[in-house]
């Protein structure tokens, strides 16, 4: 008998006109799985009670804590607003406040603490939930990490601005209003940002400077300023006149308004600044409030200028007044005729060149 036989003897293969036997679960069956769920949730269901007790604790934790946190970061915002506005009330209140600039600064550094408070209460409640199921943490953030950085260095730039942005606010390098060198432009500042800067420059064009790009900041609105004037004279002048008509002119402008105001300091001719052969510079500087330099050097020029016109002071690059021209004579300007013009002249014959004459013809 061959193999094939023997195998379809063995195992022999339902023919087409046989229907396949369906097994029906009977009702003996269906009480055992009933029982079966039944008694694996009479066991668990205290451990899943527990889990969800924990984690809605968790998360009724962390709503309560976050909630509390954002007023008290309020209420920190608040309090320095209103510390603004008391120093607002006082005489020197448009001198060493800026409203809309604090006003920025305090809600921008209430938006970071914010942010910061959220994510680490909502972040820390999270990885507590998921630890209540027993779920492993150590992928998820290993996970993390290693996205984190890949973020990180990808968008350096932006983290670069930002973490920058936070460091200028915090430590209220600038603000609104300013006047600041930043190094890449310079302006008055209109709007500090976590990651842009906004400047208005000098012929009113807006810079948006990246806070990660500065390098360096001058600002030009804090403390005081300083205005100077250098006064070019003729070394002939009588010093002591020259000093006087500067002192009466500084004492002037600094009784008037509304330069008192803006001259934190008396002008003082501090003397000569350099000294040359046709001309000698005096040197007048004073201390003014922060921006109100130029306003200030613009005015001191004007009147020293004027009281140098009363005082008959000559300043070098040209006179106080227009001197008068005199009137030349136009035959002065043409050269004298030359004797070398007429070619017959005895000049003109001996400066002429010398002709070869020609060999004379040899005897044959």
């Amino acid at each position: 008998m061959s193999l094939s036989a023997v195998l379809l003897a063995a195992d022999p293969s339902p023919t087409p006109s046989e229907s396949p036997t369906v097994t029906v679960p009977s009702l003996q069956d269906a009480q055992e799985s009933a029982g079966n769920a039944a008694s694996w949730v009479e066991q668990n269901w205290s451990t899943w009670l527990a889990i969800g007790l924990r984690v809605l604790l968790i998360l009724l934790i962390a709503v309560v804590l976050r909630k509390f946190v954002l007023r008290a970061i309020t209420k920190l915002i608040d309090r320095m607003n209103r510390t603004t506005e008391s120093v607002e009330g006082t005489t020197l209140s448009g001198l060493l406040v800026n409203a809309e600039r604090r006003r920025q600064r305090s809600q921008a550094i209430g938006s970071v603490l914010r942010s910061v408070a959220s994510f680490a209460i909502l972040g820390t409640a999270a990885l507590m939930a998921l630890s209540a199921f027993e779920i492993n943490l150590a992928p998820l953030l290993a996970s993390a990490g290693v996205a984190g950085v890949a973020i990180g260095f990808g968008a350096r730039n932006l983290v670069t601005d930002f973490l920058s942005g936070v460091f200028m606010i915090l430590e209220d390098q600038y603000g609104v209003g300013d006047q600041i060198d930043a190094g890449v432009a310079t302006g008055e500042v209109i709007e500090v940002g976590l990651r842009v800067t906004k400047l208005r420059g000098a012929n009113g064009e807006i810079w948006y400077v990246r806070n990660g790009e500065v390098k360096r900041i001058g600002n030009l609105s804090q403390g005081w300023a300083t205005a100077g004037v250098d006064v070019t004279v003729k070394t002939s002048e009588n010093l002591d006149r020259l000093k006087a008509t500067l002192t009466e002119v500084a004492e002037r402008m600094s009784k008037e308004e509304p330069w008192n105001e803006l001259l934190w300091s008396p002008i003082e001719v501090l003397g000569l600044d350099s000294v040359l052969l046709d001309s000698m510079v005096v040197r007048v500087a004073a201390k003014t409030m922060p921006g109100k330099s130029l306003s200030v050097e613009r005015e001191l020029r004007w009147r020293i200028k004027r009281a140098f016109d009363a005082a008959d002071i000559d300043i070098v690059g040209g006179s106080t007044a227009p001197a008068e021209e005199e009137i030349t004579d136009p035959s002065q300007s043409i050269a004298a005729p030359s004797v070398y013009a007429n070619t017959a002249s005895p000049q003109a014959e001996a400066a002429a060149p010398l002709t070869p004459t020609p060999p004379a013809p040899r005897a044959r």
